[in-house]
């Protein structure tokens, strides 16, 4: 067996997406992910990084290639039993249930017993500090807290690994710094993430690798420095001098 695939938490071995056989979204992606990393993924819009997170959450197929988590791979695995969490821009609250209500219910879908429930969901809301939130319903929350909120019902799974999809592009930007305050705390807590954002600033300081991906391909990878300091692919070069002007 290659070492490599032993030592990786997340592989992609050699992945393509299409949609409907028509012209692949995703080229032949191969990506290591190693366990407790913070990996960030940037280029514009189209080039395939929300589907890449799609794909390793399951709710996308690989069209081919294999994709492994825990050195096991999961390509048939369906999202629930993954042990993947993800937050989308959209927070995807139910308006008529409370807080407790909203991080309550996938848990007592999977017949977790009350006092589990319980315990779960005090112990995340006080993770995103939103502790005394939780008889309040979406509509009496500010966009950051319901943003929170969906990344408190993720973490209530106990995920082994958390996906980001652009979560602060739908906030206001007072309310942006909140929801990544709560995502530095997991990074510090060893939580492995994957994440596409266009906050650069925040990119830079808690990434431990950005990978820049154009056209369904990785263009380049390094460490936030070297990526922001010194691209040297000239897609990069011209994001990064398009993005960081506003």
């Amino acid at each position: 067996m290659d070492t490599n695939q032993t030592e990786a938490y997340v592989r992609f071995n050699e992945v393509q997406k299409s949609y409907d056989g028509e012209e692949l979204v995703i080229k032949n992606l191969n990506l290591d992910i190693d366990r407790g990393e913070f990996l960030t993924m940037l280029g514009p819009s189209g080039s395939g990084k929300t589907t890449c997170l799609m794909m390793l959450a399951g709710f996308e197929p690989a069209t081919h290639g294999e994709i492994f988590l825990g050195n096991r791979p999961i390509n048939a695995v369906p999202p629930h039993k993954r042990g993947i969490g993800m937050v989308f821009q959209n927070y995807a609250l139910f308006p008529h249930m409370t807080v407790n209500e909203n991080l309550s219910f996938p848990l007592q879908v999977r017949r977790m017993g009350k006092s589990e429930i319980a315990s779960r969901v005090k112990k995340v809301l006080n993770m995103v500090r939103l502790g005394s939130f939780g008889n309040r319903r979406p509509a009496q929350l500010s966009g950051g807290q319901q943003q929170r909120v969906a990344l408190a019902r993720a973490l209530a799974m106990e995920p082994r690994l958390m996906l980001f999809d652009e979560p602060t592009s739908a906030l206001d930007p007072e309310m942006i710094g909140e929801v990544l305050d709560a995502m530095r705390e997991l990074a510090k807590e060893g939580m492995t993430m994957v994440i596409v954002t266009h906050e650069m600033g925040f990119a830079r300081e808690v990434a431990d690798r950005i990978i820049f991906i154009h056209k369904g391909e990785i263009a380049e990878q390094g460490t936030p420095e070297q990526l922001f300091d010194s691209p040297q692919h000239e897609r990069t070069q011209s994001f990064l001098a398009r993005v960081l002007k506003h």
